[in-house]
């Protein structure tokens, strides 16, 4: 580590302005942070999750965790070590700052009890060598709604198509009714990867709580309504207000679609995409495998503007990460996983009972099905990367003829995991 750089946790309310412009430095925002954006973002932030590097007075590195809580294949939920406000200044990069800050927070989430850290990743190559894999990817879809095919003679609120409904409402309303239906639509058996929402994040993305330099326009908002009158899903969408030669060119961009159920998100896309003047609806981060495509008549009018890697998770807790997901079949497996930095490290024997039954793992002396690093246990956790690529690849190394494809049959997932939150 570099010589005469201080790490430590935030140990004053006092030292937040700081800490606050070397995260705005670290990611090349502005080298200044206002005060009505520290009042913001003191709010929630515990210090002693805050880590900072110290060169004299002046902060050169941070790195801060938050609690999280993250959806596991079959609707079971996992606490998690959130990592979050990852920089290093240009001045001392290459000085092993990151590696001891990340080694700090590591320990720590390993003595709560997290099951694994998770983080996304600004850049690919930084966080396997911490023991991080690409669990979950993301795709960002712009619609050309003319192409579409849809009949977008939407006639109301009441023409949602199966008795639902969806209604406009204000902000206050929207952060009154969503955070129930998040909760219902999060904790879904094919919603892995998805996370819990605090109080504070709905305020943010309300408008609630912001600052006058942080560039926010407050979305429209709509709630989709069941023929119940049951609030089942919401979104959240801007739009550019262009026009060329008398003619609307605007793009509608939506910042949050979520339903708990497939009726509610269909109703939703339908809303979006019949209204008027909009040419293009830009969908923000979606799962790669979205119905949103294949809702369209004609799926070719949905073009693909962003495919990438977007949750990494880092295993701390493996018979408990292992114990908690559901398998879609019977079986044994046993997992020799290395770790060079020991919180994952070992020699674990899962059994599963199969749909809706219980599954069960512990450390083991049996000899191992198959060999892998922890990162690349992270990737195939949640169901989206296939042990035999990975097998292909020399990333896993089987010890057992069969081995490979059983534990591709475990793992893998009906649907893609998708985590629709940045943190």
């Amino acid at each position: 580590m570099a010589t005469g750089v201080e790490i430590r946790t935030l140990t004053s309310p006092d030292e937040l302005p700081e800490w606050l412009r070397a995260v705005s430095t670290g990611f090349l925002l502005s080298p200044t942070v206002s005060p009505q954006e520290v009042a913001v973002r003191r709010e929630g932030l515990d210090p002693g999750r805050t880590q900072g590097a110290y060169d004299g007075g002046r902060c050169v590195g941070t790195f801060r965790t938050t609690p999280q809580e993250m959806t596991v294949p079959g609707g079971a939920v996992l606490p998690a070590c959130a990592v979050t406000n990852v920089t290093v200044s240009p001045t001392h990069r290459r000085r092993g700052l990151l590696t001891a800050m990340m080694a700090g927070a590591l320990a720590a989430a390993k003595e709560r009890g997290d099951a694994f850290a998770t983080l996304i990743a600004a850049e690919y190559p930084i966080y396997g060598r911490y023991g991080f894999g690409p669990a979950a990817w993301t795709t960002e879809w712009e619609v050309h709604t003319a192409r579409a095919g849809l009949d977008r003679r939407y006639a109301g609120p009441a023409d949602a198509g199966d008795g639902g409904r969806v209604d406009l409402v204000d902000a206050d309303g929207f952060r009154a009714l969503m955070p129930a239906v998040h909760e219902r639509f999060r904790t879904g058996p094919d919603r892995q990867g998805a996370i819990d929402r605090t109080e504070k994040w709905w305020r943010l993305a309300t408008g609630d709580l912001r600052h006058p330099d942080d560039g926010f326009t407050l979305p429209f908002h709509a709630v989709y309504r069941d023929a119940d009158g049951r609030p089942q899903g919401g979104v959240a969408y801007t739009s550019d207000n262009v026009w060329q030669g008398k003619q609307p060119e605007q793009t509608a961009t939506v910042r949050d679609l979520f339903a708990a159920t497939a009726a509610g998100e269909a109703a939703l896309w339908r809303f979006v995409l019949a209204m008027d003047w909009i040419q293009r609806v830009r969908t923000g981060p979606r799962a790669p495998d979205d119905v949103l495509p294949l809702l369209l008549p004609d799926p070719r009018a949905a073009r693909t503007v962003t495919h990438a890697d977007w949750l990494w998770l880092r295993p701390l807790d493996v018979p408990r990460m292992l114990a908690t997901r559901a398998y879609p079949s019977a079986g044994t497996l046993v997992l020799d996983v290395r770790d060079k930095d020991g919180y994952a490290a070992g020699r674990y024997r899962l059994e599963t009972d199969g749909p809706g039954g219980a599954a069960r793992c512990g450390p083991t002396r049996e000899e191992p099905d198959l060999s892998l690093e922890a990162a690349d246990l992270g990737a195939l956790y949640l169901g989206d990367e296939s042990a035999v690529r990975l097998a292909a690849l020399g990333r896993l190394a089987a010890h057992r003829e069969g081995a490979v494809r059983r534990a591709d049959v475990l793992f893998r997932t009906a649907r893609r995991p998708w985590c629709p939150d940045v943190f």
